[in-house]
């Protein structure tokens, strides 16, 4: 039988590879690692790499198994799935890994400027009724800005049409650099791919790696037929962003459990 809440949150409690500063906690105590991840925490100069809305954490953790040469930290809200991954860590003893409960919304009071290299987010919630709240807004992007190094990549893994869409609008618009897109990552085109972009020099390469990692709702999103899309941009520091003004068709909620809400079709 699996452990209630109660229990999990006890664990993370004593966890020394978890931070919990929900809003409630961090506006009255600052975070004072900040800034000093690396020696307080990683013991080493590693770069930083953040899956923000890390879920259960696993694929933060089979992010660190694969590149042991990088530090990772699954960022949520939801400590009881958190525990997933923040137990197998400590499990399998991988020092690379650490996981942070908070607000993504308030993710810049937890980094200093140039600490983190790369952000993942995989499969994060569309928000397709609410653009402020999507994670690959102009209102997020100024946020990682703050500690993402300039020209720092961000990767997007989703089954969310609307998202990748939306996205896709978003990068164009702001002139970001593409370093990789493709609407279905486990095609056969995809996969051919692989051989011609793994030249060093060749930028728009993708890390064949991206694919030995699927998630349980992964799996269970491409037996209902869904593809994934998959993109890697960079993000530099200056130039003001701007959100795109453009309607896209909503997702029918397929992956989610439940039918559309409204008869609305687009959204911005």
């Amino acid at each position: 039988m699996s452990k209630g809440k109660l229990a999990k949150f006890a664990d993370m409690a004593r966890y020394e590879n978890v931070f919990q500063y929900p809003y409630s906690v961090v506006e009255h105590v600052p975070f004072e690692m900040k800034g000093h991840w690396h020696e307080q925490y990683f013991h080493n100069d590693n770069p930083i790499v953040l899956e923000l809305g890390c879920g259960k954490g696993e694929y933060t953790v089979e992010l660190a198994k694969l590149y042991p040469q990088m530090d990772f930290i699954g960022v949520d809200i939801k400590g009881a799935r958190m525990w997933t991954g923040a137990t197998q860590a400590i499990q399998e003893g991988l020092r690379n890994v650490a996981f942070l409960r908070t607000n993504i919304e308030i993710i810049e009071r937890f980094f200093s400027e140039d600490e983190v290299q790369e952000i993942w987010l995989t499969f994060s919630d569309p928000q397709m009724k609410n653009p402020r709240k999507r994670l690959t807004s102009t209102y997020f992007m100024c946020r990682y800005r703050k500690f993402l190094r300039d020209y720092g990549v961000i990767h997007l893994k989703t089954d969310s049409n609307f998202l990748f869409t939306y996205t896709t609008y978003m990068v164009e618009k702001n002139h970001l650099p593409v370093l990789f897109r493709t609407e279905d990552l486990y095609s056969q085109d995809t996969l051919d791919s692989l051989t011609s972009l793994q030249d060093p020099s060749t930028p728009n390469r993708l890390d064949p790696n991206v694919l030995n990692i699927q998630t349980y709702y992964e799996k269970m999103w491409l037996e209902r037929g869904l593809n994934i899309r998959y993109m890697k941009f960079c993000l530099p520091r200056k130039g003001e962003l701007q959100e795109p003004d453009v309607e896209i068709e909503l997702d029918e909620y397929r992956s989610f459990h439940r039918s559309k809400r409204s008869s609305k079709e687009t959204s911005k």
